[in-house]
């Protein structure tokens, strides 16, 4: 093996690690942006539920 071919090796090696070292210190921070995205989702369907609520239920009144 050449001396270029070893280097490049090591190079791809190190990059492996770091790239490892870089995933679980973004895992070890946890899901905290899928709860964001679940909050929302569910404010939205509750402004929704609420909103059909008000604005076309009550307004159409007793059902007899």
């Amino acid at each position: 093996m050449n001396e270029e071919a070893m280097m490049g090796e090591r190079d791809a090696a190190a990059f492996a690690a770091s790239e490892d070292a870089r995933v679980d210190q973004i895992v070890g921070q946890g899901p905290s942006g899928t709860f964001a995205v679940a909050g929302v989702a569910t404010a939205v369907v509750i402004a929704i539920y609420f909103a059909f609520y008000f604005f076309a239920y009550l307004p159409r009144g007793a059902v007899q």
